[in-house]
């Protein structure tokens, strides 16, 4: 652990650390997916018609919106939510359909630090569990962030789960850190780290050739993520 002139310990030096660049409006094309800028006016009927495969709405528990009943006010929330910069909103393009299916967006975005948060994540059924929703959030070596984080309502275990199996580290519990649909929210907390990086990224690069699965898609190896030191 280094120390200062008084003694006092102190963080590693980065004197190569230069600020991030933001996240482009670009579409970024894997193997199996794009996930490219959102745009209302050629997402939002594929994605409406998508999540309208679960009517029951559970998939929409822990957003802070949602469900939508209409298709026109699914568009409105796109046109008044969704087209900024931070959030940056992102659609996941299935390639094998070539239509959207999925949502997920950059926030909290700070190159100056180089920390920056993956939210807003909303797949369709179609696209729960697929190589297509798994290669969509292999996105963090793109940008060089030192932090990749990811947040949600400490009682979505299915959020937490897929958090856990994409490499990310929990980190805790911010007790009643928000609140939204009237109710308590308390956040469980995770991060990817830069030095974590290139072994997740090795996980996902094994799990993701087109081997690894048969015929009807489904895996022969599970992804296999180790855990930081």
């Amino acid at each position: 652990m280094p120390e200062n002139t008084f003694g006092q310990p102190i963080g590693e030096a980065l004197p190569d650390w230069t600020v991030r660049p933001r996240p482009p409006r670009s579409a970024i094309t894997g193997r199996y997916c794009r996930v490219e800028p959102l745009d209302p006016d050629r997402h939002a009927a594929d994605l409406f018609a998508a999540n309208a495969l679960e009517p029951e709405g559970r998939d929409w528990t822990y957003m802070p919106y949602g469900p939508f009943e209409t298709l026109e006010a699914f568009r409105q929330w796109m046109e008044s939510d969704c087209l900024g910069d931070d959030p940056l909103f992102h659609v996941v393009v299935d390639e094998t359909t070539n239509t959207a299916a999925g949502v997920a967006s950059y926030l909290r975005i700070e190159p100056a630090v180089g920390c920056i948060e993956v939210g807003h994540i909303k797949l369709a059924p179609a696209l729960q569990g697929s190589r297509a929703a798994t290669e969509a959030m292999w996105v963090f070596d793109e940008l060089g962030y030192r932090r990749y984080e990811w947040k949600c309502d400490a009682l979505n275990g299915p959020s937490r789960k897929a958090a856990e199996r994409l490499g990310f580290t929990f980190e805790g519990i911010f007790r009643q850190a928000t609140l939204y649909k009237g109710r308590n929210r308390d956040t469980a907390w995770y991060s990817i780290i830069d030095a974590d990086w290139p072994g997740i990224k090795s996980a996902f690069e094994t799990w993701l050739v087109p081997e690894n699965f048969d015929e009807g898609g489904s895996q022969r190896s599970r992804l296999a993520v180790r855990p930081p030191r």
